[in-house]
C-alpha cells in the first residue's frame, strides 16, 4: 500500500469518549482527526473541511449512521463511510456496505483493525482516477467567498468559461482570493486531472523569474549545475497560473508571448524545442489595461491572456459575506485549536460590518484566527483588534520611530525642503518596519505596502536597509 499522506478523519460518535478514543489511535498515525457529536455537526464538517474519510456510529439520535451516511453522500459521493457497530448491529452494518460503505468495525476496537481499515479507506480515495474532491467545485465556492449577489456573478462567470479553453486574467485586489478562483476554473475544466501549477511573479527576483517558467540546461548561467524543468514544462496538460503578472519584467514578457503564440519553448542554454500544451490564467492586482498605456506591460500580451476577464470585488464591496465568512473563520479555528468560541457579539459584526478590510478576506481571516485564539464563549469587538491585523496601520508599535519628526536644524530652509527631507526619514523609517515584521521577506512587504517588487528593492537598497538575516550572514532574503 502507498505511504500515507497526512489526511483527515471524521469520527460522528455521540458517545464522546469513544471518539476521543478513535481520535489518539488515528493521530499516532500522523492523521488529522475532526469530531462531531451528532448528524447534523457531522454535515457541517463535511461541507467546511471536506475530510477524506468518515466514521460514523450505526446509532445516534436524530440521525443513524444509515442517513447520515446517505446525506453525505450527497455532498461528497466519493467519501469513504465506514460503520462503527456494536455486535448486534453487523447485520445492518453488511447491509450498510451494500447501500455503499466502505466497511464496518465492531465494538470493542482492536486497534490495529482500525488503523488497516481507515487507511484501505484512505487508499481507495485516492487511487480513483480523476477523482476529485467534490464533483463540481464551482458550489462550494459559495462556502469560500460567502452568498451574496456580487460572489454569485464570480461564480457564473467561472461556470461561464470553465469548459472553454479561454485564458482568463482574474482581477482584484491582494487578499481577496485571485488564486482560488484559478484553482476553482481548473478543477472544472477538461484539464483537471492535468496539473495546476502556480507561480508568484511578484515574489521573485527578475533575475530568477526566467529560470522559474523556463527551466535551464546544465551550465546555462553560474550556479546552474544541472538540468532543471521549468514551471511551463510542468504544467504540460493542466494550467499554469500567473499570479501578480504585472510585476513580470518586458523582456519575460516577450518570451511568455512567444511560448503562447507558438506553443513551444526552450529552456534557457538550450537549443531543443519543447511542445507546451497549458491553458494559462493571469491574474493580477493593478488595472494591466493601464500599465499598457504607460508602457510597463505588453499589449499584445495582454489581449493574448485576456480572452476572458473575472474580476473579484473587494470585501468592502460585498459586505453581506463578511458575517458569513467570520462565522466560517470561526469554526474552522474551533476545529483547529480544539475550542468552542461560539459567536460574535452584536457590537463585534457592527464593527466588522463598518471596517473597510483592506487586505480584504485574507486580513478577515487573520483577525477572526486571532480573536477565536484569545477568545471565550462569544468574541467581543475588543478582541477583533483591527490595528494589529495584516493589512491595518503599519506603525502602531514604534510610534516614536515613525512619527517624530527628524531632528535637523531648519534654520534657513523652505518648508519644501523640510518636508523633503522628514518625508525621506519617514518612508525609510516604514519600509524597515515593514519588512521587519515580513520577516525579511521583501516580496511579501512589497505586498503590504502596495509597492512593486523593484520599487521596493531599490528603495531598500537606496537606504542600506538590512535585516537581521542579512546582518547575520550577508545574504539577501527573498
Amino acid at each position: 500500500m502507498a505511504e500515507v499522506v497526512p489526511s483527515s478523519v471524521l469520527i460522528a460518535d455521540d458517545e464522546e469518549e469513544i471518539a476521543q478514543a478513535l481520535g489518539r489511535v488515528l493521530g499516532r498515525k500522523g492523521l488529522t482527526t475532526l469530531l462531531a457529536k451528532g448528524g447534523r455537526e457531522a454535515l457541517d464538517l463535511i461541507r467546511a473541511a471536506h475530510p477524506d474519510v468518515m466514521l460514523v456510529d450505526f446509532r445516534m439520535p436524530e440521525m443513524d449512521g444509515m442517513e447520515l451516511m446517505r446525506k453525505s453522500q450527497e455532498l461528497d459521493p466519493e467519501l469513504p463511510v465506514i460503520l462503527i457497530t456494536a455486535f448486534a448491529d453487523v447485520r445492518g452494518a453488511v447491509e450498510a456496505i451494500r447501500a455503499g460503505a466502505h466497511d464496518y468495525l465492531s465494538k470493542p476496537f482492536d486497534h490495529r483493525e482500525v488503523i488497516r481499515v481507515v487507511l484501505s479507506a484512505l487508499h481507495s480515495r485516492r487511487v480513483k482516477p480523476g477523482l476529485k474532491r467534490l464533483p463540481v467545485d464551482i458550489d462550494p465556492l459559495r462556502e469560500i467567498f460567502g452568498p451574496s449577489e456580487a460572489i454569485g456573478k464570480v461564480i457564473s462567470a467561472i461556470e461561464q468559461v470553465a469548459k472553454l479553453n479561454f485564458s482568463v486574467l482574474i482581477a482584484g485586489e491582494t487578499g481577496s482570493g485571485k488564486e482560488v478562483v484559478a484553482q476553482a476554473i481548473h478543477r472544472a475544466s477538461s484539464r483537471s486531472t492535468g496539473p495546476f501549477v502556480a507561480i508568484d511573479c511578484g515574489a521573485i527576483p527578475e533575475a530568477l523569474l526566467e529560470s522559474e517558467l523556463f527551466g535551464h540546461e546544465r551550465g546555462a548561467f553560474t550556479g546552474a549545475d544541472q538540468q532543471k524543468a521549468g514551471k511551463l514544462e510542468a504544467a504540460r496538460g493542466g494550467t499554469l497560473f500567473l499570479d501578480e503578472i504585472s510585476n513580470m519584467a518586458l523582456a519575460s514578457q516577450a518570451k511568455l508571448l512567444r511560448v503562447l503564440q507558438e506553443r513551444t519553448m526552450q529552456r534557457l542554454g538550450g537549443t531543443k524545442s519543447i511542445e507546451v500544451d497549458i491553458r494559462v490564467l493571469a491574474a493580477g492586482n493593478r488595472d494591466i489595461e493601464d500599465l499598457c498605456g504607460n508602457g510597463t506591460f505588453r499589449g499584445d500580451l495582454y489581449y493574448r491572456l485576456n480572452d476572458f476577464a473575472i474580476r473579484i470585488p473587494p470585501l468592502r464591496q460585498r459586505k453581506a459575506d463578511i458575517p458569513f465568512l467570520a462565522k466560517r473563520f470561526m469554526d474552522l479555528t474551533n476545529l483547529e485549536l480544539g475550542k468552542f468560541v461560539k459567536g460574535f457579539s452584536k457590537a463585534a459584526i457592527g464593527a466588522m460590518l463598518a471596517y473597510d478590510w483592506p487586505g480584504n478576506v485574507r486580513q478577515l481571516r487573520s483577525v477572526v484566527r486571532r480573536a477565536v485564539l484569545t477568545g471565550e464563549e462569544i468574541v467581543t469587538e475588543e478582541q477583533l483588534a483591527f490595528k494589529k491585523g495584516i493589512a491595518a496601520p503599519l506603525l502602531d508599535n514604534e510610534p516614536a520611530a515613525c512619527s517624530q519628526v527628524a531632528n535637523e536644524e531648519w534654520d534657513g530652509l523652505p518648508l519644501r525642503e523640510i518636508l523633503r527631507r522628514n518625508l525621506v526619514d519617514l518612508e525609510r523609517k516604514v519600509i524597515a518596519h515593514v519588512l521587519r515584521s515580513a520577516g525579511g521577506n521583501k516580496a511579501k512587504a512589497a505586498r503590504l505596502l502596495h509597492v512593486d517588487y523593484k520599487t521596493l528593492h531599490s528603495k531598500v537598497k537606496e537606504y542600506g536597509i538590512q535585516t537581521e538575516g542579512e546582518k547575520l550572514n550577508g545574504q539577501e532574503t527573498y
